[in-house]
């Protein structure tokens, strides 16, 4: 909770005292808003002018007991004072109000699924199957987690103006279809369930690796997807969501061991193990072997994933990382769920197993085909095997082209310091 500020303070330490309840409770306000308000446009501009009140009143006032609450209570009136005076010139605004004044009536704390949660039931609504793929990935990033267009479509390897359209449109159609803002009854959970693991996991990958900016990881992101793993596998307990829960509680456990005192990226066979975090891990790798007991038969992509972490979870040290066990289970992977990245990261199984000749050879095939020109982590994985076999000129030219491709400060100094080392 944030703490209440004396009148005497600044007004600069109250813009820094808003900024962070903004970056904590932000999103949680927009999904209230979106609840209650019914639309998406409409509480977007009552977060903001939430905000802007609280940046007017509070160092008056002091902060609130419950921030959160103040601001979702604001930003409602504001909403509906700003279409009533709308409707003063124009006779169709008064429609408008009404029914924004029904929806906040009528929508209580808790909802008829038994989920009081806000945000679970954005996503499902951003995730609705009348939407497009692209366009549910696009739009659960930036109204459940609020990464910026640019942000988006860097992840996503498009222009910010067309990841801008897409948005737009996803929102219209949401608002046209009448998309209902809710958790799907229990009988319409499975079908709907595929999309929303994809998108949690893009938005811990999102926190696991971020795709720009100034640090490797961004926890709150990480720790958000998690959140809402764990209230998916208690909504629906099938083994694709306790399998992605525990990949990325097994995923999670390294975070802290990933990066240097400095904020340098640290590879995988490189880190403190003792820096891992055991709890998550205990619980990840028990997460994964109940998916696995669940559907042995015809495992989930996120079940195999969470196998292949809690294999290195089980090793002391990189030595003892059993390669054959996980070169095994990449095929599986992608003999079952084929992917360009899955085929990349099997060939690194394989160079780590069978030497990095073998991976080599499966890289630069894959390469060839085209698919992973701009994936930055496929020039790095051939560039680390070529240094690997001494050939220091292709080692440099893969390095060179991972360095052009990279938006995250942290990896291009680790592509930077590899070429160093090897005499650029």
């Amino acid at each position: 909770m944030i703490s209440p500020i004396s009148p005497e303070n600044s007004a600069r330490d109250m813009s820094e005292v808003v900024a962070a309840v903004y970056r904590a409770e932000s999103r949680h306000i927009l999904a209230t808003l979106i609840r209650l308000l019914g639309d998406f446009d409409v509480a977007e501009d009552a977060l903001h002018d939430a905000f802007r009140a609280a940046l007017e009143q509070w160092p008056k006032e002091g902060v609130p007991a419950n921030p959160r609450a103040w601001l979702v209570s604001a930003g409602r009136f504001k909403a509906i004072d700003s279409v009533r005076r709308r409707a003063r010139f124009d006779a169709a605004q008064e429609d408008v109000a009404r029914q924004l004044e029904a929806n906040a009536a009528g929508s209580g704390d808790s909802d008829d699924e038994g989920i009081a949660d806000d945000r679970l039931r954005l996503i499902f609504s951003c995730c609705h199957p009348a939407l497009a793929p692209d366009a549910r990935l696009a739009l659960t990033l930036r109204e459940v987690c609020g990464l910026t267009t640019e942000e988006i479509a860097s992840a996503f390897l498009t222009t910010p103006s067309t990841l801008a359209q897409r948005i737009v449109r996803a929102k219209a159609k949401i608002r046209d279809a009448r998309i209902p803002y809710q958790v799907p009854a229990a009988d319409e959970l499975p079908e709907r369930l595929d999309a929303v693991l994809h998108v949690v996991y893009l938005v811990f990958n999102e926190g696991y690796s971020a795709s720009t900016g100034a640090s490797v990881t961004r926890p709150d992101l990480s720790g958000e997807a998690i959140r809402l793993g764990r209230l998916l596998v208690e909504l629906l307990p099938e083994p694709e969501a306790i399998g992605l829960l525990g990949l990325m509680l097994l995923q999670e456990s390294r975070r802290d061991a990933r990066t240097s005192p400095d904020g340098d990226l640290i590879l995988l066979e490189e880190q403190d193990r003792s820096r891992w975090n055991r709890q998550q891990m205990a619980e990840g790798t028990a997460l994964a072997e109940r998916a696995v007991a669940t559907r042995p038969a015809r495992l989930d992509s996120f079940t195999i994933q969470a196998a292949i972490a809690a294999v290195h979870a089980a090793a002391p040290t990189p030595a003892a990382t059993d390669w054959q066990r996980i070169a095994a289970l990449y095929e599986q992977l992608a003999r079952e769920h084929p992917s360009p990245v899955v085929e990349l990261n099997r060939a690194v199984a394989v160079a780590m197993r069978d030497g990095p000749e073998a991976g080599l050879a499966l890289i630069d095939a894959l390469l060839a085909r085209g698919e992973l020109d701009d994936y930055r982590f496929a020039h790095a994985a051939r560039a680390d095997l070529c240094r690997r076999l001494g050939k220091t000129v292709e080692s440099v030219a893969s390095y060179e082209k991972s360095l052009a491709l990279a938006r995250q400060e942290p990896e291009r100094r680790f592509f930077e310091r590899r070429l160093r080392e090897l005499g650029r």
